[in-house]
């Protein structure tokens, strides 16, 4: 094996071209049984396929060999965990006070290795494996954090750099020191180099939005959405989106194709940012990096916001909708709904087990206001679905005094019932299309809400993009319509909002005559250094 491996030197272009099948087929080799001795047959048993005399596998029938297993003959059975084997009788359980040798398969033999044919192998992975590798064990995390290797990639990437690194790039305090040098170097250049592509397009903010106007520009040049869904078996298959529905502050991003599970038997889902490649004509196997914005647990509770005669509409927080067909619990399509703020740095510079951490900002200094923080808001507020804009506004100079903060709320009141010149008309009806192949369909009473809400000095407070549904109001909450009364709210950790609806018959339409936002006073206390 060692020598095959060193002579693998000889063929740099064949060894690069099938790597991922070579470093598969010497795990399972690493992991495979030895040859054992079955004192009945005198024949080597080499794992379950050879277990009976003959060699015959368990799959043949007893016409094949004409034998049977003779009775108290010895069963060896492999269980892969890591490296080790176990091997069991068919006589039973052990006798009490005996004790069975262990067999030297139980050792690691992936750790008896030496570290130089480890790392040869290791040499031939791309940095976004090497990075998932890392995470396996500490050998291998070790291995993979070689300065030699990473120096190479380096190199092999921005070319030769003749120069010492600096203080700031080594091992500080704080750090993981065992982390290669180089190899932060290279992370750090490769954020660089994404950042100078889109950083200055992403500085002209606009005033009406609050958010970089090139937003879906530099997602839709730069960044696609990757899926990936676990099942209970651990088996996880990985979707790459059908559409993306672009609007003026969020992105719904659409997966219906290759999906053939029921929602119960998926586990975890996590969504990637991947960053899409130039086009060039030299064809590359190199998988794209990947960034991870989202983990979700399916086994959290979750939401029926709707449904129509195909399918029902499962809502998991955040932003998360399984469509599933009914009476199947198939899934049909799966869509999230994601925020412009601060997107693209999510979909590009997380890394794909860790996501995108956002800097802190200071808060401002201001020991002249007795109020800050409680006033100055700007709010942009969409209520849309995957093909229209059922409602866009933008509310200024929304505040709350001091001694109105109760239970721990700043409330911001945007729409008043009592004020009719604030009521709002809802431009045709609430309903969120969906498609599935060449199904298509839509579930009433439904739609998306993205709510931006910007701070005195224009800087973003709070961000969400999310599904939301109607319900019946438990109590009439209009006297001035004749029509009946209906509500929409949503609340996480960070916020919640309530919308206060009327249904006019005569019209056909919904108007929209209250909306609160309420702000954690504790939010409000971090973001602006008080005591409220």
């Amino acid at each position: 094996m060692i020598r095959f491996l060193l002579s693998a030197n000889r063929h740099p272009l064949e060894m690069a071209a099938g790597r991922g099948e070579f470093f598969r087929s010497f795990l399972e080799g690493l992991q495979r049984q030895p040859a054992q001795r079955v004192p009945e047959t005198g024949q080597p048993n080499r794992g379950r396929g050879s277990s009976r005399p003959g060699g015959r596998f368990p799959g043949q029938g007893r016409g094949f060999s004409g034998q049977r297993r003779k009775e108290g003959q010895r069963k060896v059975s492999t269980r892969s965990s890591g490296s080790e084997t176990e091997a069991s009788s068919d006589s039973g359980p052990p006798k009490k006070g005996s004790h069975r040798k262990s067999s030297p398969c139980k050792l690691n033999l992936l750790e008896s290795l030496p570290s130089e044919i480890l790392v040869k192998i290791l040499s031939y992975l791309d940095p976004s494996s090497l990075f998932c590798l890392s995470h396996v064990s500490r050998l291998l995390h070790r291995l993979s954090n070689d300065d030699v290797l990473w120096q190479r990639i380096y190199t092999s990437e921005f070319g030769s750099r003749n120069w010492k690194l600096k203080t700031s790039e080594k091992c500080v305090e704080g750090e993981d020191c065992l982390t290669s040098r180089w190899k932060r170097l290279y992370f750090k250049s490769m954020a660089g180099q994404e950042l100078i592509k889109w950083r200055k397009p992403l500085k002209d903010i606009s005033p009406y939005t609050g958010l970089p106007r090139q937003t879906e520009w530099a997602l839709s040049l730069n960044v696609s959405w990757e899926l990936t869904l676990c099942e209970r078996l651990g088996q996880e298959h990985t979707l790459e989106q059908s559409q993306a529905h672009f609007f003026e502050s969020s992105v719904i991003v659409h997966w219906s194709d290759g999906i053939h599970m029921k929602f119960h038997h998926i586990t975890t889902i996590q969504l990637h940012g991947v960053r899409k490649e130039p086009q060039s004509s030299i064809k590359t196997t190199k998988p794209n990096w990947r960034s991870l914005i989202l983990k979700l647990d399916t086994g959290s509770p979750f939401l029926v916001i709707g449904k129509d005669k195909l399918i029902k509409m499962l809502l998991l927080q955040p932003g998360v909708i399984f469509g599933v067909w009914r009476g199947k619990n198939q899934v049909a399509f799966i869509m999230i709904s994601l925020h412009f703020h601060k997107l693209v740095e999510k979909s590009l510079l997380g890394s794909p087990a860790c996501p995108y951490s956002e800097p802190v900002e200071l808060p401002p200094v201001d020991d002249v206001d007795p109020e800050l923080g409680l006033h100055g808001y700007s709010l942009h507020f969409v209520l849309h679905n995957t093909g229209t804009v059922i409602m866009s506004g933008r509310f200024q100079q929304l505040f709350c005094h001091k001694a109105q903060i109760q239970h721990g709320l700043v409330k911001l009141k945007v729409i008043q019932r009592s004020n009719l010149s604030q009521h709002r008309s809802l431009s045709g009806s609430i309903r969120l299309p969906w498609r599935h192949e060449d199904v298509k369909g839509a579930v009433e009473n439904c739609c998306i809400m993205s709510l931006t809400l910007l701070d005195e000095f224009q800087k973003p407070f709070w961000c969400v993009s999310t599904p939301i549904h109607i319900t019946m109001a438990k109590t009439a909450i209009s006297c001035d319509y004749s029509g009946h009364d209906f509500q929409m709210l949503y609340r996480n950790a960070d916020g919640e909002v309530k919308m206060l609806l009327v249904w006019l018959e005569e019209q056909k339409q919904f108007f929209l005559i209250g909306l609160t936002v309420c702000l954690p006073v504790a939010k409000v206390n971090k973001r602006f250094n008080r005591e409220y």
